[in-house]
């Protein structure tokens, strides 16, 4: 049976690999400088702040498979609150390398940051999914940590939360850009899954899939192509200026607009065939999209 560790505060983290806190609520650090001794026995520990880190070399703390990347000077790694990690299998005494950024929801409270962190979706990647930096982006990563240690280690004043609180919002538009990137530089990759995607959604709905499971939904095909939702999502979003969402009520709307002129189906048999529980949630969609219900649209013809 799995032993789950709630890390809840930010010095649990830092306590664990012997390394001093520099704010309850925030703090930044280069992990060579801690050495793991836990002795708790647990086999997965649970985030409840948020994490980043820049690994470097083979010496990861975050185990998961390398595939080949675009940039091999180093990896962020982000992690958000529920997030759990597995590290049963990190030897005592384990030297880390590479830095962290840690900081606690608490902190972004009355804060901008605070109102856009869902913007930021990349904290509920998978650890495959992670952002491979070039040695130029992972420099301004690197400052970006210096700031924010700087200011930190200043002392606290009624500016700090402020500057800080900017500092980490200003790095995570940065993280964006270079995801941003990360997705055009792997254009061929990101045009087949866009294809299994397309290829996958027609078949769903054109073999009885969606009759007997339910309107196709982003999670199922993110599965398929083992991917989160939202790194899915926001790859689809990227390569095709549309949702994944917007994708999958095209694509029942172009075969429903097809069974909607066959005379020997009623509109409720359509509805089902698609994967609606019920035939009103059909029409309104229909309606939303086309500007006609159903039954409007079979009767323009």
């Amino acid at each position: 049976m799995s032993i789950i560790k709630d890390l809840v505060k930010v010095d649990d983290y830092c306590s664990k690999f012997n390394l001093s806190t520099l704010h309850p609520l925030v703090s930044v650090h280069d992990l060579s400088d801690g050495t793991w001794e836990s002795q708790d026995h647990a086999d997965t520990v649970m985030y409840h702040f948020y994490g980043i880190f820049l690994k470097q070399g083979e010496a990861c703390v975050l185990k998961y498979g390398r595939q080949n990347y675009d940039y091999q000077d180093g990896t962020l790694v982000f992690l958000g609150p529920g997030q759990l990690v597995n590290v049963g299998q990190i030897p005592k005494n384990f030297k880390p390398a590479g830095h962290a950024l840690l900081f606690h929801p608490d902190l972004l409270w009355g804060t901008n940051l605070g109102k856009t962190m869902n913007d930021y979706s990349f904290f509920s990647y998978q650890f495959a999914e992670a952002l491979h930096v070039s040695q130029r982006e992972r420099q301004l990563v690197l400052d970006s940590f210096e700031k924010i240690r700087s200011e930190l280690s200043q002392g606290v004043d009624k500016h700090s939360k402020e500057l800080v609180v900017a500092n980490i919002e200003l790095f995570l538009k940065y993280c964006m850009r270079f995801y941003d990137r990360q997705f055009i530089t792997r254009e061929k990759e990101n045009l087949g899954v866009i294809k299994r995607f397309e290829t996958s959604l027609n078949s769903y709905i054109r073999t009885g899939k969606a009759k007997d499971l339910g309107t196709p939904s982003v999670s199922y095909f993110a599965d398929e192509q083992h991917l989160s939702s939202n790194y899915f999502g926001d790859l689809v979003k990227k390569e095709t200026g549309r949702s994944a969402n917007e994708h999958i009520q095209a694509k029942i709307i172009e075969i429903a607009k097809e069974k909607i002129f066959d005379p020997d189906k009623s509109l409720s048999e359509i509805a089902y065939e698609l994967g609606f529980k019920y035939p009103q949630h059909f029409t309104r969609l229909f309606k939303n999209k086309v500007g006609y219900t159903p039954r409007e649209f079979r009767n323009l013809n």
